[in-house]
């Protein structure tokens, strides 16, 4: 967008005054209102096709295998929570590797883990491109390719439909009868029956579908896959060459390809509760009777109801969020902004593209009925994936969520429920075993009050008990996104039949882990700072800063909870006798945040610039270190800097967002400038390394924190804004009290706030000055306000209503 009459603030106006999906008005601030602009299209593309030279057996990664650097840097992913593809955009011989969440082999560690479903090949033998681009139009979810071959020009378009679990293809062309090509699937990995993570695999043809389907064995997994090809116009062949089908398509107009694929994988408390592997799965399930119906069901449908669908779903999450910092979109492919960034070319439009590139990848990676978004969300070419791809709890699986609730896309964190209310009952039992080998005197008769718990390594098919390089506090990280889903959508009947029952037995179980010491004083004993080592050893000791502060994050919320809920038991007594003995954070002698309590000065124990800023939880997600703790935020501080930002993708994500919240808005703007020049690859995936979808989430989150915070007694405005996004406006950020925000800002400070109220109740805002400004409710008619503070100020709110602040 690019406007030469209007300054760049009348632009970012008038660009949220007629791009926001609500009524929005910001007339009073510029006497071009009636001047409508486009909405911003976002899109990564490139000039060229992806390279496909292949996975290579001899590199491993993170003890994954085999690496594939093409798909991993230059490939474009779409997705709809159950399955994904990687297109590369080719011309010669089309590569779209297909991803379905629930195929496992034994992976890693014998817990499962993700491995590719099937590359399907497209050989158009076009060798003399012209005019090319691809690209994903992140608007929309869909992909294109487009070029031009011998005087036609040739538009391949993919997207994967959530309401049909369905992926699209349709090939078109400028002239009739230019449509051919021959479709050659594979199903990956095949392997002798003696190797490790056996897979069998057939593929047969039949009119104009292709079947592959077999078996993984481990976990006795049946899978099947269909691609149907329908033509307009041409002819189409058929042939078997042994254990390959093909399909030729000559001379058509257009092609429409649809593929379905799934797996006798059920969600089930069964699956976590049996301890054999190979009965883990009903093999009875006709996982061909559900492929069929899905690809039957989406023939019918047909291409253009398919597409609308799509389109009508996916954008009604991703366009609830407007944000833009600038006014200029770069007329060059994505990697060469990327390219021009890394060489120290300023462009806030990257850092915004990156920011929408996340909530894309999000409603691509987890939607209800889908499993939870993993590490590397729901993408993987691997035959072993790095770390499983599985819901790593010490940090990886909750930073995946941490931008879903302020971003205004808390639908997508249903998975993670529908995933925790499968695996509570061995959940349970974990608790149990744990207690009775860690803290048997203490361990109820009522299996029920040992409340349950969780560790680190967590798949489809299995999760483990805490331990190890993790301690007990895993669990309260993984409560805290509980409390939090609450918190921004004030949903309180998830509350009382998911999320206190969640908290309750966490702290039960967290409350038997502590250890009296000198009667004024409790500590988890065993304790670990998640995979922090000591000459060379996991440093095991008790009272680690991790999980006092989680025991205590723990703790609070459940006492905040009993209030929601208006319950009173005699649990909560104890909880709150327990809150006053945490002592959860001590400041050492290096001014720092100690992560261990025997710890005097920085860095004796453990490594000094360790990824994980585990003792910091408290401060980001979780909320004990605020403001009204400034001896803490003076300390946490001195503490990232003491860690630096020499670290992994992921690690990065929580620095900035740790930034976010001490307010340092050039710190925390120049770890995410730093995590883009060296942890983003260019197709704007994101790597640890290898490639994590983790910090493509956590920046993102982190974005949102440093535009508006709500995690203290009040919302704040604006709380970390760097000089780089010194005018800006953004639309539809929630904070907590499920309240959605709209802000426009020039030179720093806040113009005008428009705030609705989607369950009703006080609003509390800070923001400086705030109390000098106008408040008009949706009818434009004034309300009085009272504050006694001048960067503060509170009104009750009704629910459904807009509320417009004039500063």
């Amino acid at each position: 967008m690019k406007i030469d009459s209007l300054s760049n603030y009348q632009s970012l106006i008038l660009y949220i005054c007629f791009t926001c999906s609500c009524n929005f008005s910001f007339s009073q601030l510029t006497s071009n209102s009636n001047l409508k602009l486009t909405e911003r299209i976002y899109s990564i593309w490139d000039s060229e096709p992806a390279p496909n030279r292949g996975g290579d057996f001899n590199i491993t990664k993170a003890r994954g295998y085999p690496y594939d650097e093409d798909w991993e840097l230059h490939s474009y992913p779409i997705g709809n929570g159950y399955m994904g593809a990687n297109i590369f955009g080719r011309t010669d011989v089309e590569r779209i590797q297909l991803t379905e969440k629930t195929l496992a082999n034994e992976g890693l560690y014998g817990i499962g883990g993700l491995t590719s479903f099937a590359e399907i090949d497209l050989e158009f033998n076009h060798n003399n491109p012209t005019h090319y681009k691809r690209s994903i139009n992140l608007n929309e979810a869909i992909a294109y390719v487009n070029y031009k071959q011998d005087g036609v020009s040739y538009t391949r378009t993919h997207f994967l439909s959530y309401p049909d679990n369905v992926l699209v293809i349709k090939l078109s062309a400028s002239k009739n009868g230019q449509i051919s090509f021959v479709l050659k699937p594979e199903i990956p990995y095949l392997r002798k029956p003696t190797e490790k993570n056996t897979r069998t695999g057939y593929m047969t043809v039949n009119e104009n579908i292709i079947t592959m389907a077999g078996c993984i064995e481990h976990f006795s997994v049946n899978y099947e896959g269909q691609i149907k090809v329908i033509p307009t116009g041409g002819t189409l062949s058929t042939s078997q060459n042994g254990e390959q089908s093909e399909i030729k398509v000559t001379h058509a107009d257009s092609v429409i390809l649809l593929v379905s694929a799934g797996t006798n994988y059920r969600l089930t408390q069964a699956v976590f509760l049996e301890d054999n592997h190979s009965k883990k799965l009903d093999t009875n399930v006709n996982t061909h009777e559900k492929v069929s119906r899905i690809i039957q069901k989406a023939s019918k449908k047909g291409y253009e109801k398919l597409k609308q669908t799509h389109i009508d779903d996916y954008q009604s999450l991703f366009s609830r969020v407007k944000l833009q910092f600038s006014t200029d979109i770069p007329n060059k492919p994505t990697k060469k902004v990327l390219t021009d960034y890394q060489e120290e070319v300023s462009n806030s439009y990257l850092e915004e593209l990156m920011f929408h590139y996340g909530r894309y990848l999000l409603i691509s990676t987890s939607r209800p009925g889908t499993l939870p978004c993993g590490l590397q969300g729901v993408w993987s070419q691997y035959e072993v994936t790095p770390f499983t791809g599985g819901f790593w709890h010490n940090i990886n699986v909750q930073m995946n969520y941490w931008g879903a609730f302020n971003t205004n896309l808390a639908e997508t964190f249903t998975p993670y429920i529908e995933f925790f209310k499968a695996y509570y009952p061995k959940a349970k039992q974990l608790a149990t075993v744990y207690l009775k080998v860690h803290h048997p005197e203490v361990l109820a008769k009522n299996s029920l009050e040992n409340g349950w718990t969780i560790g680190t390594g967590t798949t489809p098919y299995k999760i483990v008990g805490p331990g190890g390089h993790s301690g007990p506090g895993t669990g309260a990280l993984t409560t805290k996104m509980f409390w939090d889903y609450y918190d921004f959508t004030r949903d309180t009947t998830f509350l009382k039949e998911t999320g206190f029952p969640a908290i309750l037995g966490m702290s039960q179980f967290l409350s038997k882990t502590l250890v009296s010491v000198n009667d004024s004083l409790l500590l988890v004993n065993p304790s670990a700072s998640p995979e922090q080592k000591h000459n060379g050893d996991n440093y095991i000791t008790a009272g680690t800063t991790f999980d006092q502060e989680l025991v205590w994050e723990n703790h609070n919320d459940l006492l905040k909870a009993y209030q929601v809920l208006d319950i009173k038991d005699k649990f909560k007594q104890t909880v709150e006798d327990q809150l006053t003995k945490l002592d959860p954070i001590i400041i050492g002698k290096s001014g720092q945040i100690k992560e261990f309590r025997e710890e005097e000065y920085y860095g004796e124990i453990g490594q000094k610039h360790h990824r994980h800023i585990s003792h910091l939880c408290a401060l980001y997600p979780g909320t004990l270190i605020n403001e009204t703790t400034p001896e803490w935020i003076q300390a946490a501080r001195h503490t990232l800097d003491l860690r630096g930002n020499i670290t992994t993708g992921w690690a990065m994500a929580h620095r900035m967002n740790a930034r976010a919240r001490t307010k340092e808005g050039e710190k925390a703007h120049n770890v995410y400038s730093k995590f883009i020049k060296e942890r983003t690859l260019p197709n704007l995936w994101t790597t640890h390394p290898p490639f994590q979808i983790d910090g493509n989430f956590g920046t993102m989150a982190g974005v949102a924190e440093m535009l508006i915070q709500s995690h203290e007694d009040y919302i704040q405005i604006l709380p970390a804004l760097p000089k780089a996004w010194n005018t800006g406006a953004y639309s539809g950020l929630v904070a907590r009290g499920n309240f959605e925000f709209s802000v426009v800002w020039k030179e720093g400070k806040a113009k005008a706030i428009e705030i609705l109220s989607r369950s009703g109740g006080i609003c509390k805002l800070k923001y400086a000055h705030i109390a000098k400004s106008t408040l008009t409710n949706s009818t434009g008619s004034p309300i009085v306000l009272k504050s006694e503070q001048a960067d503060l100020l509170a009104f009750n709110t009704v629910k459904g209503t807009q509320y417009y602040l004039k500063l």
